[in-house]
Parts: structure tokens; C-alpha cells; sequence
């Protein structure tokens, strides 16, 4: 059984899973999917291309798949997807893809704090916790587990690697590697973000072997091109590591520095 607000404005074309309750005033347009036992709060409005998981939280006055603010954008048919047991917090602003990727998506598990802004064709996976009033930019990519601080601007393009902890209020204008705890105007790499690996069961083993990779990458005096193959000769079997060195594969717009 759906439950709907009288005073909500809910299309007969949207797609609508059993145990959804639709709150005051709320608007869910066409071209909708909303995941069993999900909440709509009073105000919020779904655009167009909007899917949402199962037991999704929409919290007042937030608004998802709306039009993304890029002016290349031509009205392309796109999504937004929010995973199983999201919470979206009040005001948060979530925009859809454009043609570039064709979508933009939060994970599972995730937790947007008010006044949050998830711009086109940035992708967040799951586990990540986004701060108050954090406002990111086009074509981001925050891997799993990534918590970003309040109050922080994240350019377009960048990339945040699994693990990592943003600090409050400090921009991000840099990839920011896996495990990494990032601080200081301009961004700095200022140690390992080790509780928040501890609390998801990180052995110390595993830590060390994670900062002495970084010593190698920052601290060692080597190119970049030299600390990778350093790295690789160093520790062949570390899952960790492995994931830094995918993250450096893969990242096109400058690191982070110690």
C-alpha cells in the first residue's frame, strides 16, 4: 500500500513500490521509480529520471533529478540513481546526468546532510557520508566509504578515493588517493584517515603497510612514475595497496601533496 499525502501532487505514470509514504505537498513527476518502503517528505519534488532504491529517507524541501546547471545540456533524456537506504536530508539538491555520462548516483547507505549539492555526472558510492552545505561539481567521483567535512567546495572532475576523510570547509581542487586524511588551505595529505579504518576493521598490519606506501609516494624524493613501480616491487600482494595504485591510474588532474 502506497500512502499519499492528499495535498501531494503524485503522477499516475510514476512508478511507485508498495510501503512508499508521500508527504504534504510533495511532487513526483512522470518519469519516476521509487523503491519499496521508501519516504517522501513534505515539499520534496522528484523529477524526471529520478530512481530511488528501497527504503530511500527524502527528507523536506529536497529535490532530485532536477535539470543539471551545465548549458550544454539539451533536454537529453537522463537519471538520477539513489541507492537502497539512503537518507537525502532537507534542501539537499541532486542533479541528473547530461549526455556526457548519461547519469548521476549516490550509493547505498549513504547520508546527505542538509543544504548538500550532487552535480550532473558525479557518481558517489556507497557508505559516504556528505556534510552540511558540502557543494560538489560536475563529473566528481567519491569512491566507497569517503566522508567530506561540512562546508566544502569539490571541483569538477575530481576524484576522492575509498576511505578518505575531507575536513570541514577546506576546498578540494586535487584527486585525493584511497585512505588519505586531507586537511590545510591549500588541501594537504596530513596522515591516514586511521580511525575511520580501524572502526571498518583494518588490521594495524594493514595500516602500516598503507603508510609506508604513501611514504614512498610523498615523502621519498621519487617521481611519481618511480614511486609507483617502488610500490608495486614493495608490496605485490597488498589488496590496499592495489587500490592506490588503481586510484593513480586512473587519476587526471593533479594529486594531492604531503
Amino acid at each position: 500500500m502506497v500512502k499519499v499525502h492528499p495535498t501531494a501532487i503524485v503522477s499516475a505514470k510514476a512508478r511507485i513500490a508498495d510501503g512508499v509514504e508521500i508527504g504534504p505537498f510533495a511532487v513526483i513527476e512522470d518519469d519516476v521509480e521509487i523503491g519499496e518502503g521508501s519516504s517522501i517528505g513534505p515539499n520534496a519534488v522528484i523529477y524526471n529520471g529520478a530512481r530511488l532504491g528501497k527504503n530511500v529517507k527524502i527528507f523536506q524541501g529536497a529535490s532530485v533529478a532536477n535539470l543539471p546547471q551545465d548549458l550544454k545540456f539539451e533536454n537529453e533524456q537522463t537519471l538520477f540513481y539513489v541507492g537502497d537506504n539512503t537518507i537525502v536530508r532537507e534542501f539537499v539538491t541532486l542533479h541528473r546526468g547530461t549526455k556526457a555520462t548519461g547519469y548521476s548516483k549516490v550509493g547505498a547507505n549513504c547520508l546527505l546532510m542538509a543544504y548538500s549539492h550532487v552535480a550532473h555526472d558525479t557518481v558517489i558510492g556507497d557508505n559516504s557520508i556528505i556534510a552540511n552545505s558540502v557543494q560538489i561539481g560536475g563529473h566528481v567521483e567519491i569512491e566507497d566509504w569517503v566522508i567530506v567535512g561540512g562546508g566544502t567546495p569539490i571541483h569538477q572532475f575530481t576524484k576522492i578515493g575509498k576511505h578518505a576523510m575531507i575536513g570541514g570547509g577546506f576546498r578540494v581542487t586535487v584527486d585525493v588517493p584511497p585512505y588519505i586524511l586531507a586537511a590545510n588551505e591549500p588541501l594537504r595529505y596530513v596522515g591516514l584517515n586511521s580511525i575511520g579504518l580501524r572502526r571498518r576493521g583494518f588490521t594495524n598490519e594493514q595500516i602500516l603497510t598503507i603508510k609506508e606506501a604513501y611514504r614512498i609516494l610523498f615523502m621519498s624524493g621519487l617521481k611519481r612514475a618511480e614511486a609507483i613501480e617502488r610500490m608495486k616491487e614493495k608490496f605485490p600482494e597488498s589488496g590496499e595497496v592495489k587500490n592506490i595504485l588503481e586510484f593513480l591510474d586512473k587519476s587526471d588532474r593533479p594529486l594531492i601533496k604531503a
